[in-house]
């Protein structure tokens, strides 16, 4: 991973917030006054661990922005930090392959920056899709992205980009012109909210000025955001950033709604959402086991409930380990499901059990103490397209399993219809 960011900046204020910024997005700033002291340091590391770079334009021995030539031609994706507020400097260095350019000209500009440093390693894992008949623009949009670190995908037309939105799931955004050869600009975005909602994929259109209510079309059509042309770049990067940014959100907020903030796990409401919409038509072969850990409350009243919230964490990773490929749950306390589709009785019995046996061989540390923990499963295997039914069967067994001394499985192997 690329843990380095390179600093060059004279005002040592300057140079300590920047540092500070860098530390906060959990980087490590490597720091120098001078170009000839970046040339000496950078001399001394491995080029493939900086990140990025961020560059003051004037410094004593380069005060014309030779320092950001330095940074571009390592091939290190580079921030331009400037005073000047000129017309002239601006373009002078967005003429160059820059990141983006920042004057400091407030406070929020740092807080600009630290997002966007911030977002140059995670837009590694994000695409991007520009869509444009227009190959001067298409090319020019995907040169800005490629310096933010997106992975960009170029297309010429509607179906196309369909096609690179149908094979890679990690796409977030769509930037797309009005003018192409298969449909509308606006066409394409209706037919895209037909398979993807504004949460799920973020969606920006772009026209000339000649077309002056084309932005209300877009947004009418479930757009979320538009451009005119010709693009300006700080715009343009802004505008991107927060679409992103918006989809992140959320999906954080689903995320935290959908899980348990103990164990990291699914909680219940997750469970019964993705077992009866993700699996609408339950299979005829599947499993539902109820997990209980046997005497948790003696580990609380015994160690604490600290030791009870390492007890339950351990538990929650080895489910994840043991069942990666299954839908689980923490369905409170300290009870959790396991939902296994596709499964035979022997093979959702083997899986558990084997679980089962790891768990009681857990060693769990509590300060300088470690304990142990063991765990009654109840499974159910009964052919129900009703996942109420196939809990009540699965409680039943666990309450045998409890009755029969703990720390074993209790299972129905009959077929019942529901």
């Amino acid at each position: 991973m690329q843990q380095n960011v390179l600093v060059i900046e004279n005002n040592e204020a300057n140079l300590d917030i920047v540092s500070k910024l860098v530390h906060k997005a959990g980087l490590t700033p490597v720091r120098a006054s001078s170009l000839t002291a970046a040339r000496v340091l950078f001399a001394q590391m491995v080029p493939e661990s900086f990140l990025c770079a961020v560059v003051a334009y004037a410094l004593p021995d380069a005060t014309h922005g030779e320092a950001i030539d330095f940074t571009v031609n390592a091939y290190i994706p580079t921030i331009v930090t400037t005073e000047n507020l000129e017309t002239a400097t601006r373009d002078k260095v967005l003429a160059k392959n820059v990141v983006d350019y920042i004057p400091k000209e407030n406070a929020q500009i740092y807080d600009y920056l630290n997002r966007l440093i911030v977002r140059l390693e995670r837009n590694k894992t994000i695409g991007v899709v520009v869509v444009s008949n227009n190959r001067r623009y298409r090319r020019h949009m995907s040169s800005l992205l490629n310096r933010h670190n997106f992975v960009v995908y170029d297309c010429l037309s509607a179906h196309a980009a369909m096609a690179v939105l149908a094979q890679h799931i990690h796409v977030r955004l769509v930037i797309t012109d009005n003018a192409l050869p298969d449909m509308s600009g606006t066409q394409f975005v209706s037919h895209l909210r037909k398979a993807f909602t504004k949460e799920q994929l973020a969606i920006m259109g772009i026209a000339d000025d000649q077309g002056m209510l084309m932005s209300a079309h877009f947004i009418k059509s479930g757009a979320n955001d538009f451009l005119r042309l010709p693009i300006y770049h700080e715009e343009f990067l802004c505008k991107v950033m927060q679409n992103i940014e918006y989809i992140e959100n959320v999906d954080a907020i689903r995320r935290a709604a959908n899980t348990d903030y103990l164990t990291g796990l699914p909680n219940r409401r997750h469970f019964f959402y993705t077992v009866t919409v993700a699996h609408q038509q339950l299979p005829e072969t599947q499993a539902l086991a109820i997990v209980d850990l046997d005497h948790f409350k003696q580990i609380n009243d015994t160690y604490g409930h600290e030791a009870g919230d390492m007890v339950l964490k351990t538990v929650g990773n080895l489910l994840e380990k043991s069942f990666e490929h299954d839908v689980l749950s923490r369905f409170g306390g300290e009870e959790f499901c396991v939902y296994l589709p596709n499964h035979t009785h022997q093979q959702a019995k083997q899986k558990l059990e084997t679980f089962r046996l790891a768990l009681a061989v857990t060693p769990i540390a509590i300060g300088e103490a470690i304990i142990y923990a063991s765990c009654s499963i109840g499974v159910s295997v009964i052919a129900t397209q009703n996942i109420e039914v196939l809990l009540r069967a699965a409680d039943q067994q666990l309450y045998l399993a409890k009755t029969r001394g703990r720390n074993q499985l209790c299972c129905d192997a009959t077929a019942v219809l529901a």
